[in-house]
């Protein structure tokens, strides 16, 4: 299960993510992204209380940071020893942009 909360100031957005996002949850956090991206010039991903990230989460991350590489920046922030591994070990840490 995903909970998924999110905050936005003008072109600026924060989502917060709890739970676990996998292949069930997903494509909640894709559509949740992809409704506030159009115009958005910095998009934040508050993992504090993410558990696990599997490939399919790793795939809208991937598809997310796309788009806001040609429109603003993204970042990940508060992100657990356990996701951070999996960042690593995937070389998503490389990718994008932790705080």
């Amino acid at each position: 299960m995903l909970n998924i909360n999110k905050t936005i100031e003008g072109k600026k957005a924060i989502l917060f993510a709890e739970g676990r996002l996998d292949t069930l949850t997903a494509p909640d956090l894709e559509k949740e992204i992809q409704s506030i991206l159009p115009g958005l010039e910095e998009l934040a991903l508050d993992f504090e209380k993410l558990e696990y990230i599997s490939s399919a989460g790793l795939r809208v991350l991937l598809s997310a940071q796309k788009v806001m590489n040609g429109q603003g920046k993204m970042t990940v922030c508060h992100v657990n020893a356990t996701v951070m591994e999996i960042f690593e070990v995937t070389g998503f840490s490389d990718i994008l942009t932790i705080e």
